[in-house]
């Protein structure tokens, strides 16, 4: 389903839902960090960081300390490759999940009460 709308109105949804956010008291994630996490919650594993860098055309430090970030608030959690040590797995967290799906829920609770 193809949804239809102005710029003015897209702003309006995205100031709402990060409204939302932080009177929620949810963790203050910069667009990076969002892209980053997104990235490993809706494209399929494995995620390395390594790829996530070239994902997102960012440098593999950027993504470390992101995922620094993210892991501290349990979002996602860093593993070595068993089978190339030289590469660390990103994997999902139930904490990370459970965030994700309730950001996608607000997104549509705000898209549903904003005027078209």
């Amino acid at each position: 389903m193809a949804i239809t709308m102005r710029p003015s109105h897209a702003l309006r949804l995205w100031r709402e839902v990060c409204v939302g956010e932080v009177r929620a008291g949810q963790p203050d994630l910069t667009f990076r960090q969002a892209a980053i996490l997104l990235t490993i919650y809706l494209e399929p594993p494995p995620h390395t960081v390594r790829g996530l860098a070239a994902a997102l055309d960012v440098t593999k430090p950027v993504i470390t300390r992101a995922l620094d970030t993210m892991g501290e608030l349990g979002l996602v959690s860093r593993h070595r490759d068993p089978v190339d040590g030289r590469n660390v797995l990103i994997r999902r967290t139930v904490g990370g999940a459970l965030y994700v799906e309730r950001l996608g829920d607000a997104i549509i609770a705000k898209g549903l009460e904003l005027p078209i």
